[in-house]
């Protein structure tokens, strides 16, 4: 049960009375962003200095962890973001604040990325899980998870401040225009649509047509 009004105001609104929590629900997207890639450069070096793998084993787990992060972002958008209609009331407020409001205010810059604080505990619990599941296979695996977040993060960014472009990446833009503002059970990848191709949430062109033209 997602949100559906859309406000053209770029403001969204405070989520809590006290004014120093609402401040640690906004951020510049440039912090995360940079959060998420400097740790993913780091952990890529410090897999390469620290572990006897080779390094097409480092480029294989790199890469591999890069796709993962893309079927990780697809299924939180799609089962945790958007939940069902029966879903409880405390998880359906849980999923407004941390991604309904950006329905309701998909223009407001500091609301398109995770605040720096959560980014650091993201980051650690992601870190000590893949450490205890994978051991030395986790440092290069989550570096491309963390590159893949960041590319995320900033084409999430992109996509919603920047004029639409006219070249392949176009689709992106009106891939996300199409799942904010008409139609918010389809086109889940924000980065890329694989997984909407895999999970059949990906409309054909015609409908996709249809769906700007009425827009």
């Amino acid at each position: 049960m997602s949100s559906t009004t859309k406000n053209s105001k770029e403001k969204s609104p405070d989520l809590f009375e006290q004014p120093w929590l609402n401040k640690l629900t906004r951020t510049h997207v440039a912090f995360p962003v940079s959060i998420f890639l400097l740790s993913a450069v780091g952990l890529l070096y410090f897999a390469s200095v620290n572990t006897q793998l080779s390094v097409g084993t480092l480029v294989g787990l790199f890469f591999g962890g890069t796709l993962f992060f893309t079927f990780a972002e697809y299924s939180i958008h799609r089962w945790i973001y958007h939940p069902p209609e029966n879903a409880s009331e405390g998880f359906v407020n849980f999923t407004y604040k941390v991604h309904g409001i950006h329905h309701d205010y998909p223009k407001d810059k500091q609301r398109i990325a995770m605040p720096p604080w959560l980014t650091v505990l993201v980051a650690t619990i992601l870190l000590l899980v893949f450490k205890m599941i994978m051991g030395q296979f986790s440092f290069a695996f989550l570096a491309g998870f963390f590159a893949g977040y960041g590319l995320y993060l900033l084409i999430h960014y992109m996509v919603h401040i920047f004029p639409m472009p006219k070249n392949r990446f176009r689709a992106l833009w009106i891939n996300h225009a199409i799942h904010h503002y008409s139609n918010e059970e389809i086109l889940f990848g924000v980065s890329n649509p694989f997984w909407d191709y895999i999970f059949g949430t990906m409309p054909s062109k015609e409908i996709k047509q249809e769906i700007l033209i009425k827009k």
